[in-house]
């Protein structure tokens, strides 16, 4: 068994703008409090090689994952099914994923983005090595809660207390995987990685440096602590879970950011120490472009919620500093290029995906390009054949929320809103469809 490590950095220039927590922010960087970076591991095994890279970035299109995989394959000839791009999904860091208004794109970043990602890849593939590998699964709490069914936004003091815990704490994660990788030739760690789920939204609308949150600073910090390795963050089932310290001012955000990385921090060091190794005999990549089915809402309806968003734009008195405002401006163009479609024969009553299955013996990776609610993660791994299954979101692109189905039902932002503000319907089933799809993957990898 042979693995590389590489990064590159990614942090964008400052002044761009930064993406989430809204449209139309004005949120320009005005600093950069700790750099951005695309971490990669590559594996390799009886001829068949893998590469994973997880990016310190909200998003990416499919279109730029399309563009990294072939510079990789082009230059290294491992096949694009056998590259899964990742991204921890930091709300600081630069809009990359193409949503409109949730800030504004920078085109030269965006150009020079995928070479940068590649690098990464290619350098982890040119410096595979023997290895063995560890790990652990460790406790990771005080980090989340459930923001669909447990309170948001509690008192900073609370929550940066020591013994703070969410009321509902199995409705987040609350362990960390570890896994840790050793030269055999200088018996020094090359590189590790983290799986845990949580929105990095400690650092929130009011705050203007560029960051990876909570992960990326934590990734960093350790990063520092052992020379020389690479750390690999993997977002998890995030789509319910924010950060326990989430829509404060500035000051006291960028102060909570510390406490947070640290907290988790500690667990990825706690893990590192507890590692046990593990027998890996086997490679396998398994990569679909998978339909999943929306709901189909008649044109007349859709002609009626143009109408109402009109209807506040266009309002007498009407201001550009509401919120309200913004988002019907971001809901009234997206349902007009809906409507636009439609008129012209385009079919949307299906959305393709990549989804993607890595297995390195007994740990399996299945990435979708998704924003996960925990619920669909819990059902996958209850189910998986693979003993230590990572269900990983913000893979290979970024479709929005799979929300579960009690929250699908329930409708609401992350159900109903968020999918047709980028221009998608709702999904039928996302539920029963993703899960069905991901342990198809697992049996294929089994």
């Amino acid at each position: 068994m042979k693995a590389g490590f590489f990064e590159t950095d990614i942090t964008p220039r400052v002044g761009v703008g930064l993406s989430g927590f809204g449209p139309y922010l004005n949120r320009f960087s005005i600093g950069v409090r700790d750099v951005l970076k695309a971490r990669t591991a590559a594996f390799e095994l009886d001829a068949t090689k893998a590469v994973i890279v997880s990016c310190d970035l909200i998003g990416v299109t499919p279109d730029i994952v399309q563009k990294v995989k072939q510079l990789v394959a082009g230059k290294t000839g491992v096949s694009a099914g056998n590259t899964m791009v990742h991204c921890t999904h930091t709300h600081s860091g630069p809009n990359t994923g193409g949503y409109i208004g949730w800030g504004e794109e920078d085109e030269p970043y965006l150009v020079l983005l995928p070479d940068k990602i590649a690098k990464a890849c290619i350098g982890a593939l040119e410096r595979l090595k023997e290895v063995e590998i560890l790990h652990a699964v460790v406790p990771c709490e005080g980090i989340g809660l459930n923001r669909e069914y447990d309170r948001d936004a509690q008192p900073l003091e609370d929550v940066l207390r020591d013994d703070w815990r969410p009321a509902k704490p199995e409705l987040t994660d609350t362990k960390c995987h570890v896994l840790k990788f050793i030269d055999k030739a200088n018996r020094k760690m090359s590189g590790f990685m983290a799986y845990f789920g949580c929105h990095p939204v400690v650092c929130c609308s009011e705050t203007r440096y560029i960051h990876g949150d909570y992960c990326g600073v934590a990734m960093n910090n350790l990063e520092r602590e052992y020379p020389g390795s690479v750390g690999l963050f993997l977002q998890g089932a995030q789509g319910d879970v924010n950060s326990c310290a989430v829509h404060k001012p500035e000051k006291e955000s960028l102060s909570a950011l510390d406490i947070i990385a640290a907290r988790f921090a500690n667990s990825v060091r706690n893990g590192l120490q507890a590692v046990k190794p593990l027998s890996v005999t086997d490679l396998k990549c398994v990569d679909v472009m998978q339909k999943f089915s929306s709901k189909k809402i008649p044109l007349d309806r859709i002609r009626e919620m143009l109408a109402e968003k009109e209807a506040v734009v266009y309002a007498d008195g009407a201001s550009d500093e509401s919120r309200e405002v913004r988002m019907a401006v971001v809901t009234m163009l997206a349902l007009r290029s809906i409507i636009s479609r439609i008129e012209a024969g385009e079919d949307l009553q299906m959305q393709t995906g990549e989804i993607q299955g890595i297995r390195l013996g007994p740990v399996e990776f299945l990435g979708a390009p998704f924003e996960i609610m925990q619920a669909i993660k819990n059902d996958v791994v209850a189910s998986a054949k693979a003993p230590i299954t990572l269900v990983m979101g913000v893979t290979n692109g970024n479709m929005g929320y799979a929300p579960d189905r009690t929250v699908a039902a329930r409708g609401g932002y992350a159900a109903d809103v968020a999918p047709m503000i980028v221009g998608r319907m709702p999904f039928l089933d996302i539920h029963a469809e993703l899960t069905g799809a991901l342990l198809e993957l697992d049996r294929k990898l089994n």
